[in-house]
């Protein structure tokens, strides 16, 4: 089951659930692009020939490339100013410029990161722009995109895995079009941990940061 039918069933489920509860809650609904990086980090684990390795890579984010970066993300705002939101990130990270022992390293279809955030926002602090803060933890359902160069170490691992627990945190400021839609620029950070198993009997384990300034728009009702 792909992270794409998972995630628009979560957001599907949250809506319905919000909805029911009350009458007077806002449903807040916002999809973004941006310009995404990681910094380096580590990957450690076992190849079949290979034994045990350790690499440090420098990923590249690449987020205008197909498919690029984006998120998608469904907030209930209570009437207090606080809320709880599930949100989805497809990010991406290439790394095998940057290894000896892998011809293909990456996250691109995407390092999907999924959590379910609790959020806070100030309408009218600054006029039409409100700011607002959220923080959440989840999961990491990359697509593992690996194969190594010794052909004794496996082939290609191309498929999707839930490879361990993610967090975000997020602060940023809408701008108010009119009563129903909304502009708005953030920054967001996001760690995972991502333990794949690969083809062949090896894995591959690390941990993966994502910096990014999103730009979006959004619908509430």
């Amino acid at each position: 089951m792909s992270a794409k039918f998972l995630t628009t069933t979560a957001v599907a489920a949250l809506i319905a659930t919000s909805a029911a509860t009350s009458a007077l809650a806002e449903i807040e609904l916002g999809i973004y692009g941006g310009y995404q990086t990681s910094p380096h980090s580590r990957i450690e684990g076992t190849l079949p020939n290979t034994g045990d390795y350790s690499e440090l890579i420098g990923w590249e984010g690449k987020p205008f490339a197909a498919p690029p970066y984006y998120g998608l993300r469904a907030t209930y705002w209570r009437e207090n100013n606080s809320g709880f939101a599930l949100e989805w990130t497809h990010a991406k990270v290439y790394g095998a410029d940057d290894s000896a022992l892998f011809d293909r390293l990456e996250f691109t279809d995407g390092l999907n990161i999924i959590t379910v955030n609790y959020a806070k926002r100030w309408p009218g602090k600054w006029n039409q722009f409100t700011p607002y803060v959220s923080a959440g933890v989840g999961i990491a359902l990359p697509h593992v995109d690996v194969t190594p160069a010794d052909p004794a170490d496996g082939g290609r691992t191309y498929e999707y895995q839930q490879t361990g627990p993610a967090a975000r945190l997020t602060a940023g400021a809408s701008y108010a079009l009119n009563d129903n839609w909304n502009l708005f620029s953030e920054y967001q950070f996001t760690w995972s941990q991502n333990d794949a198993d690969l083809e062949g009997g090896g894995d591959l384990s690390t941990r993966i940061i994502t910096n990014s300034v999103n730009f979006g728009i959004s619908y509430s009702f």
